[in-house]
């Protein structure tokens, strides 16, 4: 039973994650074959960004609450949307203007439904459903490593078309699998719920931000220490190619260095259940945290390939701890009615610290060069570990609510 659920859990992932890399990894590639300007692309996306960023929290509000608007149902319409718009991008060649609107809905319901799907996970887990959540979300990201090795070389063969093929059918798999992904009939919530970090334990959700806020002032400080690391992290991942040349490397080196840092997600986030039984989720966070600094930093002082490639490597350590860990801190620390909630605000407050970083990052690079725009890079995710160090520093030393016990084990039974 274990294997199965986690087996159509894990092709869910697979299939996300290809989409991922053709809808967003590969959007500039599509959207410059579209006759689109290097700047009309990152005008796009930027929208595209900040409306998933306003949309997330909102959606998973009103999943949240008690109705017909379900984490299944919703990844369902999801790829449904994501399915016809492709198929609106493929008789709509050159089409800038229809292009521009269908593009930006389909990459911002792509990042909408990321943090549902991980809800999801965790819904179908309090139901009896064995599901390995580090295992399929590894097996997401290798997907992508895969995809992003291969993709290249069929684009050049083929054309930008491709990557709408690809769309279209990895999402009417995704449309099969979640159609069926159905809990088992007589399915009951375990007692086993997660609990607020408020001073409450009233199970009520809290749907608007001031509210959420004053129920979790720990979790308001460690968003805005996400904003911080991937501001730092979307600086690498966008403005690689110009960091690569810097250090004497070309488009080879760029894809070995995308496949290095996908690839290494896969052992870390399949063995975080047995992580989460020696370290808490607070201090994984933590570690992640810094280990998102020490990746930039290299970079300040690299002056070779082969730094960027250790740089890389530290992969395992940020990225790698840092998406499985926060699922489990906010399905450990919030109530049950929030959690889908604070899924997204993860998220947004990733794709936050995107936006922040393709308006900064970009001007940096080109006024002053690439150290200085690495050197601000690591002065923000710097300061980012240093506000989540002492968040959930503030967590462990705090007594209201949920005890550091009751959080432990907690952490160690998902």
């Amino acid at each position: 039973m274990n294997r199965f659920w986690t087996f159509r859990y894990t092709l869910l992932n697979m299939t996300y994650f290809v989409a991922f890399c053709t809808i967003h990894a590969l959007a500039a590639v599509y959207l410059l074959a579209n006759g689109f300007t290097n700047t009309e692309v990152g005008i796009l996306l930027a929208v595209a960004n900040i409306l998933s960023a306003v949309l997330q929290p909102i959606i998973a509000g009103i999943i949240d609450k008690p109705g017909a608007l379900t984490n299944r149902r919703f990844i369902l319409i999801s790829v449904i949307i994501i399915l016809v718009g492709s198929l609106i991008l493929m008789v709509s060649e050159k089409n800038r203007p229809v292009i521009f609107i269908v593009y930006v809905i389909i990459y911002m319901i792509q990042f909408t439904y990321q943090p549902v799907m991980t809800a999801l996970c965790f819904e179908y887990q309090k139901h009896g459903c064995s599901i390995f959540y580090g295992l399929a979300r590894g097996l997401g990201s290798a997907s992508f490593a895969v995809t992003s090795f291969f993709i290249g070389g069929i684009v050049e063969a083929n054309g930008v078309n491709i990557l709408l093929i690809v769309n279209v059918v990895t999402m009417v798999l995704s449309a099969i699998i979640i159609y069926t992904f159905k809990l088992p009939s007589g399915a009951v919530a375990t007692s086993d719920e997660a609990s607020s970090d408020a001073d409450s334990g009233e199970e009520k959700p809290h749907n608007n931000l001031i509210s959420f806020a004053r129920a979790y002032p720990v979790f308001i400080w460690f968003l805005i220490g996400t904003i911080c690391f991937f501001f730092a992290h979307n600086m690498i991942n966008d403005f690689m190619i110009q960091i690569i040349k810097f250090l004497g490397g070309g488009e080879t080196e760029l894809g070995y260095a995308n496949f290095l840092q996908a690839i290494l997600e896969l052992p870390v986030m399949a063995l975080i259940g047995i992580l989460l039984k020696k370290i808490t989720s607070n201090n994984l966070l933590i570690i992640s945290g810094f280990a998102f600094f020490i990746k930039i930093l290299i970079l300040v002082f690299a002056t070779n390939i082969a730094m960027m490639f250790i740089s890389q490597s530290f992969q395992l350590f940020a990225y790698a701890i840092f998406i499985p860990a926060s699922a489990y801190y906010v399905n450990s620390h919030m109530s049950e009615y929030d959690q889908v909630k604070g899924q997204a605000f993860v998220t947004s407050a990733i794709t936050i610290g995107g936006v922040f970083s393709n308006m900064i990052s970009g001007v940096i690079l080109d006024h002053w060069g690439i150290r200085p725009m690495l050197i601000t890079g690591t002065v923000v995710c710097g300061i980012g570990a240093v506000i989540v160090l002492f968040a959930m520093m503030r967590k462990n030393s705090n007594t209201d609510g949920q005890t550091v016990a009751t959080n432990l084990m907690r952490d160690r039974d998902d």
